[in-house]
């Protein structure tokens, strides 16, 4: 009966002999195989993108000058040949960034100054209405000659202009000149920093 230590020598032997003579087939080269395969496989998951800007409009793509990320390939084999779109860099970033403020601001400044012109015609309107609708009539109280009791005021102004002409005023645009007496005086409006008012109002007293 042979030892154990003999039985591991001879299963040893013939390990080596079976490599020898090219029947080995051990599991370390299949692990190895295993490897490689699942790095080919992860190489293949990963697509290379690419950050460009439209030049013109791309069906199913997008609009010009949409910045996006493309397939690497696409960008090659397509959308460069063609003249389509381009590599975004840092400067040319940049470039839109400024090209996009500018006219986001003139677009602003093209706004605001037409809003401005209308706000200065439906003044410059009101004003022609304020003008020729004659004089205001205030009644007050007589003493005196052509002395009244008491005075009018910017407030009694703006009483009168909404119940005859049914429109708000704000007092603080109005400002009447002193009133003591009986008579026909001048007040203003200053219904835009370019356009004022002038409204006649009638003192008679009762």
């Amino acid at each position: 009966m042979s030892s154990p230590a003999a039985s591991l020598s001879w299963m040893r032997s013939s390990s080596v002999l079976h490599c020898i003579g090219g029947g080995c087939s051990n599991e370390a080269p299949k692990l190895h195989e295993r490897r490689a395969g699942l790095l080919v496989f992860a190489q293949k998951k990963t697509k290379k993108t690419r950050k460009i800007i439209l030049k013109e409009d791309v069906e199913l793509l997008g609009k010009k000058g949409e910045l996006l990320d493309v397939r690497a390939g696409f960008y090659r084999n397509f959308l460069s040949p063609t003249g389509k779109a381009q590599i975004v860099t840092p400067l040319l970033l940049k470039n839109v960034i400024d090209i996009s403020w500018h006219i986001l601001s003139f677009s602003f400044v093209f706004t605001m100054h037409f809003k401005v012109h209308q706000v200065k015609e439906e003044a410059q309107q009101l004003a022609l209405i304020f003008e020729t609708v004659g004089a205001f009539k205030v009644k007050r109280k007589g003493g005196k000659g052509k002395q009244i009791f008491g005075t009018v005021t910017a407030q009694d102004l703006v009483d009168i202009i909404k119940a005859q002409l049914q429109r708000e005023v704000d007092k603080r645009i109005v400002f009447v000149p002193e009133i003591r007496e009986t008579g026909e005086y001048v007040a203003e409006l200053k219904l835009h920093p370019e356009v004022t008012a002038r409204v006649r109002i009638n003192v008679f007293a009762n």
